[in-house]
């Protein structure tokens, strides 16, 4: 192809309202209905291969009605994973030498897919899977999963734009080749648009991929491979493994030809990850590549002179949307004593009467946590705190598995602001409260900052610009993602890029050029069109 390539200018998707009534809300209580009535058996995307490999069986149920099942799927074994590698690596050739439009041209299509006949289905299975309401599943699967894909096709044609300078007689040029090798995706059961992100952001820039989708993720993930398919995705260049992660880090992370890890989930697995490569350095063709987002004990922080009911509503949506099965949630809030008198009384109330319940009812604001573990660790949590002397429970409702993996929005205040339920990420819909002195904003700033070892997001509500500044300057590095009288939840691609350091993760910020730059392996090129003759230069030359 002859021509300077211009790609479409990238743009947020308008997310829909699913008003009652209304053509989408038909549609997708039409595809809920559909998806809700036969048990789907997911298999492994290797190469060609479509199988259910040779592991354990597992079965995938709806968190919000524990007893109907999704579907069922079998632990990758290390065969399997094996088979994912050699896909992947026969692939890389092909892949890696086409031309950008060509890789561009498959997720373009992919989002136009999924903004039109397939956002019903993506979104569907992601209510039924993880449990998101219409709301949380349009602003994920379909929004945010769209935006991603034509943003990165931007980002990306913006990285191979950025050229060198060429003295005269010169030309000098970069070539941004894809990794030597193949890159891992490890996926979080969240975010159907982290799964879909994270293997075809390196695939983009020219790479293959084995994929390792959360188990309880499943179906939203087999739903993505099969859009990517129909895209027109090549064989091999995206290989899903299902199941279980161990034969996955047996096999794959240990391969000489591993050469990047794109991962988000818990601090702890992503430090397990990083010790493996360590472990494994010397057997590596290259350093791989380590790309990680991790937890949150994210933070709201109130002074005197913020607007009540603003900071009523980004408590409710920022800890409980979702259950708080964000890494963005919003754990832990510093409320100053004269906003909380006022405060108190309508917060809990609002908390107590939100919709909890089966997401197919979509007058629900919260669905169930993602599987009994969860639910386990969460009603365990809950019943210790309601023990300790140092807390106070806010809120009525406890627990409730019977039909579905229900955990209830609750909060705790308490008066030691080091106790634990400000340090450690809970994953759930639990909010605790420290109460603080007017006069004492200065001294909570500098506790925010130190209390807890994550760096993701914060929110900082003040009526005072100067406030609002001198906060943001004690608390630079205590969130990758700062929001100014907003929750802390809600990243849009391309307006607020995402991530976070400390114990958050390495704050690549998925969805920006910087990002992509970690999946490429640049090489300068330097042509010489008249090169030298004479090894002599000017300055050796003598007198007379």
């Amino acid at each position: 192809m002859n021509g300077i390539v211009h790609v479409p200018p990238a743009g947020n998707e308008p997310a829909l309202d699913y008003l009652p009534g209304s053509p989408e809300r038909t549609r997708l209580e039409a595809e809920l209905r559909r998806l809700s009535t036969d048990s789907h058996d997911l298999p492994m995307a290797i190469g060609t291969e479509r199988t259910l490999g040779g592991g354990e069986w597992r079965t995938i149920v709806q968190p919000h009605d524990r007893h109907a099942t999704l579907g069922r799927l079998r632990d990758a074994t290390a065969g399997d994973v094996e088979r994912a590698v050699a896909a992947a690596t026969e692939a890389a050739h092909d892949w890696g030498t086409r031309p950008f439009e060509e890789r561009a041209a498959v997720f373009l299509n992919a989002a136009a897919l999924l903004a039109g006949p397939w956002r019903d289905r993506l979104n569907a299975a992601t209510m039924l899977g993880q449990s998101k309401t219409a709301h949380q599943a349009e602003i994920d699967a379909a929004c945010e999963l769209i935006d991603f894909w034509r943003f990165n096709v931007a980002f990306a044609r913006r990285v191979l734009d950025e050229q060198p300078l060429s003295s005269p007689g010169t030309w000098n040029r970069v070539d941004y080749r894809p990794l030597e090798g193949f890159v891992c995706a490890i996926t979080p059961f969240n975010f159907t648009s982290i799964a879909g992100n994270l293997p075809t952001a390196p695939a983009l820039m020219g790479n293959t991929v084995v994929w390792k989708p959360s188990t309880t993720q499943q179906l939203a993930a087999h739903v993505t491979m099969e859009l990517l398919v129909a895209a027109g995705l090549p064989p091999g260049v995206v290989n899903m493994v299902t199941g279980s992660p161990e034969a996955l880090g047996r096999v794959a992370l240990t391969d000489p030809r591993l050469a990047g890890i794109h991962f988000t989930g818990s601090t702890t697995t992503f430090r397990h990850l990083w010790k493996t490569v360590a472990d494994h350095l010397d057997g590596y063709r290259s350093f791989p590549r380590l790309v990680g987002e991790t937890g949150g004990k994210n933070f709201v922080l109130a002074h005197p002179s913020a607007d009540p009911a603003a900071l009523r509503t980004a408590l409710i949506r920022g800890a409980f949307e979702y259950q708080g099965q964000k890494c963005s949630a919003a754990g832990r809030a510093y409320v100053p004593a004269s906003l909380w008198r006022d405060l108190e009384a309508d917060l809990v109330a609002e908390t107590d009467a939100i919709p909890v319940g089966d997401v197919r009812d979509l007058s629900n604001f919260m669905g169930a946590v993602i599987d009994e573990t969860a639910f386990t660790r969460l009603a365990g949590m809950c019943a210790r705190a309601d023990s300790d002397p140092a807390l106070r429970r806010l809120t009525s409702r406890v627990p409730d598995d019977r039909d579905g993996w229900f955990v209830p929005p609750t909060i705790y205040r308490s008066d030691d602001p080091a106790h634990d339920l400000f340090v450690t990420e809970l994953f759930g819909p639990i909010l605790a409260v420290f109460v603080y002195d007017d006069d004492a904003f200065d001294d909570v700033v500098r506790l925010v900052d130190s209390t807890s070892p994550y760096g993701l997001t914060g929110s900082v509500f003040a009526g005072e610009r100067a406030v609002l500044d001198a906060a943001a300057r004690v608390l630079r590095h205590a969130a990758g993602n700062l929001y100014f009288n907003d929750k802390p939840t809600g990243a849009v691609v391309g307006q607020q890029p995402f991530g976070g350091s400390r114990a958050s993760g390495t704050n690549d910020k998925a969805g920006t050029p910087g990002h992509l730059l970690r999946w490429v392996s640049p090489r300068t090129i330097k042509e010489t069109f008249a090169p030298p003759t004479d090894y002599r230069y000017p300055f050796m030359a003598t007198e007379g």
